[in-house]
């Protein structure tokens, strides 16, 4: 290589160093210090404004703008199924108490959150089929591969502002106080403790912050910040002085060595916000690395509780009949092209391959988990209601008349594309996981999410059983055509 250009590779490296100092610098952070700590979460999932016999949670996986459209789906199959009549029309959707979400899923749980149960409807219209990736870069250019070799390509100029600026409207986690609301679980990675990161009142609290003041914008776009395409969303974590008090859950898990292990990792995170150490910033990553089906806030919640009934309030736990819990996993299936021929896969295919698999073999550990917590649950609230006098069941039901104690159902289902019939499944493993999508595809996926719900029998059982008491002619549950 001559003088000349030996300068020239010089000039060109100097220029992409300078690019590279001015990369990534609106990562946040995304919170305010506050010289006092924000609330405490609350203690129970808010009760509903009905009977309460009736509870539904829903977890919604990563999976780009496919698992938003997959999870959508399947809330407006949930709005199809008319459970009571009386004194008013009530569908599933109406009794849905607990809603979480990790990266892609992450949109559709907190926009529901955000606009509740009619106004949702829009969310094809306002995300599905929109182009959440116009403010993003996605070239393979010189300066963005600088960029990815500093933490991400994209900042908070991009996927974040698209969301504040096009679907929460500038809102805030406050906006999530509506009357008869759920509880949205936000999910994200917290990468330097290697813990899920809720975005919940308790954790803001351990940082010195308020939970209101950040934006659902924020929350959502670290929850599916990409590790590379994305650069970790910062959450400021020195600790002034803002009379922050250790919830007691927190303090009798980091007590307890026969917690369980996610629950002390967890608290012993927000411990580490606290008590200094290293960490002057919270780095925060996709919510898929540690909890893909966004089953976090659930399993938490119930071992924290350290009540039989928790995290329902008593009363709640008394007049429930039934609990549906729907885990809606929207990974796609592997591609056996490789598997017909004696190589392979080949490197390009390898990555996809690899995580894949990690993700699949994750999601089946957290169902599991999941499965077991609400199992281990029912035994615990059935013994607690037949421990009631007669005095306080009639309190929290109005009547003891026709009271039994052991009438309580617990259904947890996991939905996930190969519930569907094959031809469609194979179609629905070819939508990519981007923030933008085809017509078709984005309806395509929100017709597997319709079908899910209508085929699953689990769900036909419970719901037949909740007609049934509520006195609603049983109707078959079908698939509405797209929006």
């Amino acid at each position: 290589m001559g003088e000349a250009g030996l300068r020239l590779r010089v000039v060109f490296v100097a220029v992409l160093m300078a690019v590279a100092g001015c990369v990534a610098d609106d990562v946040g952070p995304i919170n305010h210090l506050t010289p006092q700590a924000g609330h405490p979460s609350l203690t129970y999932i808010p009760d509903t404004a009905d009977d309460g016999s009736t509870v539904v949670g829903l977890a919604f996986s990563g999976g780009g703008t496919r698992a938003a459209a997959f999870s959508y789906g399947v809330l407006r199959a949930l709005d199809d199924i008319v459970i009571d009549e009386q004194p008013k029309r009530r569908t599933l959707v109406d009794d849905i108490r607990m809603i979480s979400g990790a990266s892609g899923g992450a949109v559709a749980a907190a926009y529901f959150g955000y606009k509740g149960r009619d106004g949702y409807l829009d969310f094809r219209e306002r995300f599905l089929t929109q182009n959440a990736e116009a403010d993003l870069r996605t070239s393979f250019s010189p300066v963005n591969f600088v960029r990815a070799y500093y933490g991400g390509v994209n900042d908070r100029s991009g996927f974040a502002r698209w969301l504040n600026d096009h679907l929460f409207d500038g809102a805030t986690f406050k906006a999530l106080h509506r009357p008869n609301g759920p509880i949205v679980w936000i999910n994200a990675s917290d990468i330097y403790n290697r813990t899920p990161f809720l975005f919940t009142y308790d954790t803001f609290a351990a940082l010195c912050s308020d939970l209101d003041k950040v934006r659902l914008a924020d929350g959502v776009a670290a929850s599916a910040a990409v590790p590379v395409v994305f650069a970790p969303i910062v959450v400021a974590a020195t600790s002034p002085e803002c009379g922050y008090r250790r919830p007691d859950w927190l303090s009798q898990a980091l007590a307890d060595h026969n917690a369980s292990l996610r629950l002390r990792a967890y608290a012993g995170a927000l411990d580490s916000y606290q008590n200094a150490g290293p960490q002057t910033y919270v780095k925060l990553l996709d919510g898929g690395l540690t909890d893909n089906i966004g089953v976090t806030g659930f399993t938490l919640e119930r071992s924290a509780a350290g009540t039989p009934y928790g995290p329902l309030s008593p009363s709640a736990a008394v007049r429930l009949n039934t609990l549906i819990f729907i885990v809606v996993d929207a990974g796609s299936g592997s591609n056996k092209a490789w598997t017909k021929s004696l190589h392979g896969p080949k490197a390009s295919e390898l990555f996809n391959v690899v995580t894949s698999t990690t993700l699949a073999a994750s999601v089946r550990d957290e169902f599991d988990a999941l499965t077991l917590a609400v199992s281990q649950w029912k035994g615990e609230l059935v013994r607690f209601r037949c421990g009631l006098p007669a005095s306080t069941v009639s309190a929290y039901r109005g009547s003891a008349a026709g009271w039994n104690c052991r009438d309580v159902r617990l259904v947890v289902q996991h939905l996930s594309f190969a519930d569907v019939d094959p031809a469609m499944q194979a179609k629905l493993n070819d939508i990519p996981t981007r923030l933008r999508l085809p017509v078709d595809q984005v309806d395509l996926a929100i017709e597997a999410g319709r079908k899910t719900i209508e085929v699953n029998p689990d769900i036909k059982a419970a719901v037949t059983a909740i007609q049934a008491r509520a006195g609603v002619r049983p109707a078959a549950i079908t698939t509405a055509e797209a929006d």
